[in-house]
Protein backbone atom coordinates (compact mmCIF):
# COMPACT_ATOMS: atom_id res chain seq x y z
CA UNK A 1 0.00 0.00 0.00
CA UNK A 2 1.36 3.37 -0.90
CA UNK A 3 1.31 6.48 1.77
CA UNK A 4 -1.81 8.24 1.37
CA UNK A 5 -1.31 11.88 -0.48
CA UNK A 6 -2.52 14.16 2.56
CA UNK A 7 0.35 12.89 4.96
CA UNK A 8 2.52 15.26 6.44
CA UNK A 9 5.71 14.65 8.11
CA UNK A 10 6.85 14.39 11.38
CA UNK A 11 8.30 18.14 12.18
CA UNK A 12 5.11 19.67 10.15
CA UNK A 13 2.90 17.48 12.36
CA UNK A 14 5.26 18.77 15.49
CA UNK A 15 4.93 22.35 14.45
CA UNK A 16 1.06 22.17 14.32
CA UNK A 17 0.99 20.73 17.75
CA UNK A 18 3.31 22.97 19.40
CA UNK A 19 1.09 26.24 17.37
CA UNK A 20 -1.90 24.84 19.22
CA UNK A 21 0.16 24.11 22.70
CA UNK A 22 1.17 27.88 22.53
CA UNK A 23 -1.44 29.78 21.00
CA UNK A 24 -4.56 27.52 22.98
CA UNK A 25 -2.99 25.14 25.73
CA UNK A 26 -2.29 27.48 28.09
CA UNK A 27 -5.07 30.16 27.23
CA UNK A 28 -7.30 26.33 28.16
CA UNK A 29 -4.80 25.24 31.10
CA UNK A 30 -5.25 29.02 32.75
CA UNK A 31 -9.39 29.17 32.56
CA UNK A 32 -9.66 25.08 33.88
CA UNK A 33 -7.17 25.40 36.51
CA UNK A 34 -4.80 22.72 35.05
CA UNK A 35 -3.80 20.73 31.40
CA UNK A 36 -6.65 19.41 29.38
CA UNK A 37 -6.37 16.74 26.79
CA UNK A 38 -4.97 17.50 23.75
CA UNK A 39 -5.03 13.98 21.41
CA UNK A 40 -7.61 11.21 22.06
CA UNK A 41 -6.55 7.79 20.52
CA UNK A 42 -8.71 5.66 19.04
CA UNK A 43 -8.62 1.64 18.41
CA UNK A 44 -7.82 1.03 14.53
CA UNK A 45 -9.93 -1.82 14.51
CA UNK A 46 -12.80 0.47 16.20
CA UNK A 47 -12.04 3.00 13.60
CA UNK A 48 -12.79 0.85 10.44
CA UNK A 49 -15.95 -0.34 11.73
CA UNK A 50 -16.89 2.97 12.12
CA UNK A 51 -15.73 4.03 8.49
CA UNK A 52 -17.60 0.51 6.78
CA UNK A 53 -20.72 1.99 9.27
CA UNK A 54 -20.40 5.19 7.69
CA UNK A 55 -20.06 3.96 4.13
CA UNK A 56 -23.04 1.34 4.71
CA UNK A 57 -25.42 3.65 6.27
CA UNK A 58 -24.29 6.46 3.57
CA UNK A 59 -24.88 4.11 0.79
CA UNK A 60 -28.38 3.43 1.87
CA UNK A 61 -29.19 6.87 2.01
CA UNK A 62 -28.23 7.32 -1.58
CA UNK A 63 -25.04 8.97 -0.25
CA UNK A 64 -21.71 8.00 -2.52
CA UNK A 65 -19.24 9.81 -0.99
CA UNK A 66 -19.42 10.70 2.34
CA UNK A 67 -17.33 12.53 4.56
CA UNK A 68 -16.37 11.97 8.53
CA UNK A 69 -16.03 15.48 10.60
CA UNK A 70 -14.08 15.64 13.27
CA UNK A 71 -15.49 17.48 16.37
CA UNK A 72 -13.85 19.26 19.32
CA UNK A 73 -15.76 18.67 22.33
CA UNK A 74 -15.50 18.44 26.42
CA UNK A 75 -17.21 16.45 28.91
CA UNK A 76 -18.78 18.06 31.69
CA UNK A 77 -20.43 15.71 34.39
CA UNK A 78 -18.90 14.48 37.86
CA UNK A 79 -16.44 11.94 35.90
CA UNK A 80 -14.76 14.79 33.48
CA UNK A 81 -14.72 17.99 32.48
CA UNK A 82 -11.51 17.11 29.84
CA UNK A 83 -11.72 18.04 26.19
CA UNK A 84 -12.57 14.84 23.74
CA UNK A 85 -13.64 14.35 20.16
CA UNK A 86 -16.04 12.58 18.42
CA UNK A 87 -16.07 11.34 14.58
CA UNK A 88 -19.47 12.27 12.75
CA UNK A 89 -20.59 11.49 9.26
CA UNK A 90 -21.31 14.02 6.71
CA UNK A 91 -23.22 13.81 3.11
CA UNK A 92 -20.00 14.43 1.45
CA UNK A 93 -16.25 15.06 1.56
CA UNK A 94 -16.77 18.78 0.96
CA UNK A 95 -15.53 21.16 3.73
CA UNK A 96 -19.27 22.53 3.70
CA UNK A 97 -21.16 19.73 3.38
CA UNK A 98 -23.92 19.15 5.91
CA UNK A 99 -23.88 16.59 9.18
CA UNK A 100 -25.96 13.82 8.48
CA UNK A 101 -27.90 13.17 11.49
CA UNK A 102 -29.24 9.97 10.59
CA UNK A 103 -25.57 8.08 11.44
CA UNK A 104 -24.86 8.24 15.20
CA UNK A 105 -21.60 9.77 16.11
CA UNK A 106 -18.13 8.27 17.22
CA UNK A 107 -17.09 8.94 20.74
CA UNK A 108 -15.20 7.01 23.71
CA UNK A 109 -11.85 7.12 22.51
CA UNK A 110 -9.34 7.77 24.78
CA UNK A 111 -7.44 11.18 25.83
CA UNK A 112 -4.89 9.95 28.60
CA UNK A 113 -3.65 11.67 31.47
CA UNK A 114 -1.19 13.77 31.50
CA UNK A 115 -1.86 15.24 28.36
CA UNK A 116 1.28 13.63 25.87
CA UNK A 117 2.28 16.34 23.67
CA UNK A 118 3.75 15.27 19.96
Amino acid sequence: MTKPKNCITVAAAKTLQKNWNTTRAVDIAKAMGSKDCCAITFNIDQLQEFINYVKDESAKQGIDNPGIRVYFAAYNDKESTKATVFLNATESDDGNSDNNYGIDPLNMGNGGFPPKAY
